[in-house]
């Protein structure tokens, strides 16, 4: 008798306290408690933007004296959107009765009202706190009471006198769109799965990174406290060793050192930035002496960017769009069948689901950081090689 048809196969559901990013869901409210990039320090202009964070409409704009600001949309007097209204050198005029709110929402003029309005001072427009560092604009989306202080990483302090910080937000590593159009969990936790790279980058799609790239890693993987790494160790079968040190920290960073295997400290970060529950954006900040650095970094397709393939190259030579997006608008996690391979998924999923509880228990999630002392973030994650000077770095980085 055949068995295991797909007949009257019913599917199951995604793992949405981990998924979902909006108001009130679990995972959402752990995202809120983090600082979060939303966009490049150029998006910021006297033209108002809309911007969708964390299942969010708001809108981003920077004021004539250079202030940017983060508002709700929706104009408290009357309901019509602050996209439409016009920025001036305290903050942003509502377009339908000249309402103006500055920065954090205080209103300071309504030109219809006796004497500008002699009660503006008792409404207030809803606000996001946000600040700029490293060509991001940062924002709080959380409860005012626990905002922590915007951290900085080491990897990006002390640049030498010929490097300079290149800021990116296109896609999957250059291959894909820039806003990403399903899950944002289905590409963060792939940052934990390092046996898809010499299989979907190497073996089924072509070496689109290094031939040192497609061999398949001897992988242990460990608990931080700021979220999981994985440490891959390769013979490169010349006399040396490459241990490749791979992390996500909370809540949502990767850090992912060059496939290019540069050796050392990774010299990138990316923020993979829910949209809502279906996008997502990645943005990615890289210190360098060259400024085309992440450009040249994006992996190819026989030579050509994922933008210009056909249809049929595509499907021929998938990468990390495809076998993400594929796994549908929101994967059905109850499905997977989770092998000795896929343990780094499975500690991340713990992990953020212990932040989950901590959270809703109103305590602190990991790496939240609340004394300015504590503000430099080390970061583990880049390519060291056996023997080389970088040696004693990776030890420090498997042993702590």
């Amino acid at each position: 008798m055949d068995t295991g048809t797909a007949y009257g196969l019913r599917l199951g559901a995604p793992l949405n306290d981990l998924a979902q990013v909006g108001p009130g869901t679990p995972y959402g409210e752990v995202l809120r408690r983090y600082w979060q990039p939303i966009a490049k320090v150029e998006d910021a202009t006297t033209r108002p933007v809309l911007v969708k964070i964390l299942g969010e409409d708001l809108v981003l704009f920077r004021t004539r004296k250079g202030a940017p600001g983060l508002l709700h949309p929706r104009c408290i007097h009357r309901g019509a959107s602050l996209f439409y209204g016009g920025v001036e050198e305290e903050g942003i005029r509502c377009c339908y009765h000249g309402w103006v709110f500055d920065t954090e929402g205080h209103c300071l003029e309504q030109p219809c009202e006796p004497e500008l309005g002699l009660h503006r001072d008792r409404v207030r427009q809803p606000w996001y706190p946000v600040e700029e560092q490293y060509g991001l604009i940062w924002a709080y989306m959380g409860p005012p009471e626990k905002k922590p202080v915007l951290p900085k990483y080491d990897t990006f302090e002390n640049l030498a006198h010929d490097e300079q910080l290149i800021v990116d937000d296109n896609g999957v590593g250059g291959g894909g769109p820039a806003e990403l159009d399903f899950n944002w969990l289905q590409h963060w936790e792939n940052v934990m799965d390092p046996f898809h790279v010499p299989i979907l980058h190497a073996r089924f799609s072509g070496n689109q990174f290094t031939p040192e790239m497609a061999l398949i890693p001897v992988v242990s993987y460990e608990y931080t406290p700021t979220g999981v790494r994985s440490i891959q160790h390769r013979d490169l079968g010349d006399g040396r060793q490459l241990r490749r040190v791979t992390e996500v920290m909370f809540p949502n960073l990767r850090v992912v050192a060059s496939p290019k295997l540069s050796s050392g400290q990774t010299n990138m970060i990316g923020w993979v930035v829910p949209q809502d529950d279906t996008s997502f954006r990645i943005f990615t900040v890289a210190r360098d002496a060259d400024p085309d650095f992440l450009r040249k970094l994006r992996s190819t397709h026989e030579g050509k960017a994922w933008k210009d393939l056909t249809d049929l190259e595509h499907q021929r030579l998938p990468g990390d769009y495809e076998a993400q997006k594929s796994q549908g608008p929101i994967s059905l996690h109850s499905e997977d069948h989770l092998t000795t391979t896929d343990q780094g998924v499975a500690m991340v999923r713990r992990m953020m689901a212990k932040q989950n509880r901590i959270v809703a228990q109103g305590g602190d999630p990991a790496g939240v950081i609340f004394d300015e002392a504590e503000r430099v973030v080390r970061i583990e994650g880049g390519n060291y090689f056996e023997g080389a000077p970088d040696a004693p770095l990776l030890a420090a980085a498997v042993e702590d």
